[in-house]
């Protein structure tokens, strides 16, 4: 058993992500070759050095588009719950519903797993790179990852231990049973090194499509700086660990620096660039933007540069980009009365739609569901926001497109509400605003699954109100995107995504520097930073759910809709627009310590298909789970008293 959980252990040898490279490509794009494992001597060489670079961007693999990851940053936050299908004990602890998380059942040690050996091989590289002749700004690249590891695993676990065996931040060829937990104010002086010398030294364009710049490093500086001065305030008391003094009188410095650096990343931006309307920037036929400034990649050729099981019928782990079934419910359920009879003169029946490899739909798997508050008055993405921001179309699939043609089906059309015909291609069945409730007929519309009928519409429908563990919005955004499905529905639906999982984006400068400028009382620059993405967010060229160009423009109403005193949960609210569904969330809701009050409470309706009542759900955060239970794994391998194990752990976690 320990030699099974020795990676886990801080683990010294090169265990990297089985990848070298020449550093050269003639698309542009890191040139991956599989490689089983690392030795030490491979670092001692040019061609080993650029190999272990190309190993610290494929680690990201292995948690971002990890669906359990996924569900580990946003299921129990105020943006998601657990689904019909996602009763196991693992999603329900991540929730805080009615079981405990604990160093067992928490997915969020899957962070913890992967990141640690990447940390030793961008160590070896920092340590090695000079002999070997690497140039300042590519070493400046092993700076930025191994801070990068770090600032999430300080975020996630509170102190991590910065030596691995070896000395601290030192290269460990040798692997090691027993660790000592730094604390956070070490740790994060650690980031702030690697990374301010990754902004020094990085160039500020990329050397490869997708490869690390100054203006990546000065993003996740400046998010560093504000997460660090949260932790210093610490304003509602959330305990750190190991036990540790800090000095809220720094805050506002810290606050300060993260603004200024934000601020001189948005007034110099280099190769990067908001898009000109948000549905540019997550629309799968424009992925690897101007404005998405890291990404874990991933492609359609199945042999090299996925790390995966192949993209037929994925197996539900990483590396696959995987992450979009757990926000996708079973729509396939839904069932069409045809104008056919069968032999027994029985009225035939067919899928209106079906899986599909298109970014609207996808393969269901119903583990994530999103909460209905969020889509009511007072919400994210009450009525009054629906109406002006293109960000609630570009967010979610709320209408649903027949494809029963693609799967060779020979019908010519479909039944649908009030008995109208619904043709391949039409709208079946759609989402609608909450104040349409009262014009929804749902007595016998539907029985299966709680349709409703409204009056001169020929789709089913169901009010956002209604929202439930068994049906709900799809996040449109991470969705799957094939380019070989030629016509058909796409014989590698059941698969991974071959699409990159966008990891850091431009637009999120302005709103670092907008929640620094409210802690720095700097109002109208937060309402002029904030003002930017709502401004674009008015603007709507596409409309992806109608599947049409259109021409809209309502920056001015969503300018006129900020409000004059821009507060954290404003900006919280704004960050919710931005990043939905895309593993933001806890951490943002940790960060400002705003987790038990934004998300102690919601509701939703039940698993059943035809549940529409709403229920109140009360989540315990206890304040010392703000932090994450350090994985059994690593208790379990490691060589230490039963006693040093437990006070190893984070005191919300300990038996």
């Amino acid at each position: 058993m320990k030699t099974k959980n020795i990676k886990y252990i801080l683990a010294a040898g090169l265990v990297c992500c089985g990848i070298s490279t020449t550093m050269t490509s003639c698309s542009g794009i890191l040139d991956e070759q599989p490689r089983s494992q690392f030795d030490p001597t491979f670092f001692t060489e040019k061609k080993g050095i650029e190999g272990g670079l190309t190993s610290l961007y494929a680690h990201l693999r292995y948690f971002y588009g990890d669906g359990y990851y996924l569900s580990s940053s946003e299921t129990g936050t105020d943006e998601y719950t657990y689904a019909e299908s996602g009763q196991g004990e693992n999603f329900k602890a991540m929730d805080f519903t009615g079981v405990p998380l604990t160093a067992k059942n928490s997915d969020a040690g899957r962070l913890w797993g992967n990141v640690f050996s990447n940390i030793n091989t961008a160590s070896g590289i920092i340590e090695n790179g000079a002999d070997a002749g690497i140039s300042d700004a590519l070493l400046a690249e092993a700076y930025f990852f191994r801070a990068f590891d770090y600032f999430m695993l300080v975020q996630t676990f509170g102190g991590v231990p910065l030596d691995l065996g070896a000395g601290e931040l030192k290269f460990n060829t040798s692997p090691v049973r027993t660790s000592v937990r730094n604390t956070v104010p070490e740790v994060y002086a650690a980031i702030f090194k690697d990374l301010e010398k990754a902004v020094a030294d990085l160039p500020e364009n990329p050397r490869l499509t997708g490869t690390a710049t100054k203006n990546l490093a000065r993003l996740f500086l400046s998010k560093a700086y504000l997460t660090y001065a949260w932790w210093l305030e610490n304003p509602n008391n959330i305990p750190t660990y190991p036990e540790c003094t800090r000095d809220a009188s720094q805050a506002q410095s810290y606050f300060q620096k993260a603004y200024d650096v934000a601020k001189q990343a948005i007034d110099n931006p280099g190769p990067y660039a908001l898009q000109p309307t948000f549905y540019d920037v997550n629309v799968a036929t424009n992925d690897r933007n101007s404005e998405v400034m890291l990404y874990a990649d991933h492609s359609e050729d199945e042999k090299y540069g996925n790390g995966g099981a192949g993209y037929g019928w994925g197996n539900g782990g990483a590396p696959e980009n995987f992450a979009y079934w757990f926000e996708t419910w079973n729509y396939t359920e839904m069932i069409a009365k045809t104008d056919r009879k069968n032999d027994e003169g029985k009225t035939v029946y067919i899928n209106p739609v079906q899986r599909e490899a298109v970014q609207a739909l996808g393969r269901p798997w119903t583990r994530m569901a999103p909460i209905a508050d969020n889509f009511m008055e007072g919400g994210v993405w009450e009525d009054a926001v629906k109406a002006i921001d293109s960000r609630y179309d570009a967010t979610f699939t709320l209408r649903y497109h027949t494809n029963w043609h693609k799967a060779g089906g020979s019908d010519a059309f479909v039944y649908g509400a009030n008995g109208e015909k619904i043709y391949p291609n039409d709208v079946y069945f759609s989402w609608v605003p909450e104040s349409e409730d009262e014009n929804i007929n749902y007595t016998g519309a539907d029985g299966k699954h709680g349709f409703g009928e409204m009056p001169g519409r020929a789709d089913f429908v169901v009010a956002v109100n209604h929202i439930s563990r068994k049906k709900y919005p799809i996040n449109w955004k991470i969705g799957i995107y094939r380019t070989d499905n030629e016509g058909t529905l796409g014989s590698k639906v059941n698969g991974g995504s071959p699409r990159p999982w966008n990891i850091a984006k431009f637009s999120e400068f302005y709103l670092i520097a907008a929640e620094a400028a409210v802690k720095l009382n700097k109002q109208a620059d937060a309402k002029e930073l904030v003002n930017v993405l709502r401004a674009r967010a008015g603007k709507q060229t596409f409309s992806q759910n109608d599947n049409v160009a259109v021409s809209v423009d309502k920056s001015a109403e969503m300018v006129a809709a900020t409000p004059n005193e821009i507060t954290i949960d404003f900006i919280l609210d704004e960050r919710s627009r931005e990043f939905w569904g895309e593993g933001y969330r806890w951490f943002d809701l940790v960060r400002t310590q705003t987790w038990a009050k934004r998300a102690g409470t919601y509701r939703i309706a039940g698993n059943g298909p035809t549940d529409m009542e709403l229920k109140t759900e009360t989540r315990d955060i206890p304040a010392g789970y703000y932090l994450r239970p350090i994985p059994s794994d690593q208790l379990d391998g490691m060589e230490m008293s039963e006693e040093e194990k437990k006070l190893y752990q984070n005191p919300a976690y300990r038996n």
